[in-house]
């Protein structure tokens, strides 16, 4: 899902919210998550999931195309731990797709 399609799937619930105003509330969100990690802060939502931050050392690569070593740089990459109630939902929502 793409955040255009994010922000009309919220519109169009009935609410008080229109469509500009979701929109506005969406890209705040995003611009928060996006800050806080950047900052290095970890991001916990009860009921959904984790975002945190992993270091990841430098280490020696090979270019494909030549087969150089290369060396890359240390970095910090975003990881996803699921909640509880996010993961038994997924997996409920596959099983009845999937016909088991």
């Amino acid at each position: 899902m793409t955040r255009t399609e994010l922000i009309a799937a919220i519109a169009c619930r009935p609410s008080t919210l229109n469509a500009e105003d979701t929109y506005l509330a969406v890209k705040t969100l995003i611009d928060l998550l996006r800050d806080t990690l950047a900052a290095g802060e970890r991001i916990e939502v009860r009921g959904f999931g984790a975002f945190e931050l992993r270091r990841h050392e430098p280490r020696v690569g090979r270019n494909p195309k030549t087969g150089e070593s290369v060396i890359l740089p240390a970095r910090h990459r975003v990881h996803f731990k699921p909640g509880k109630a996010l993961r038994e939902r997924v997996d409920a929502g596959m099983e009845t797709q999937c016909g088991r």
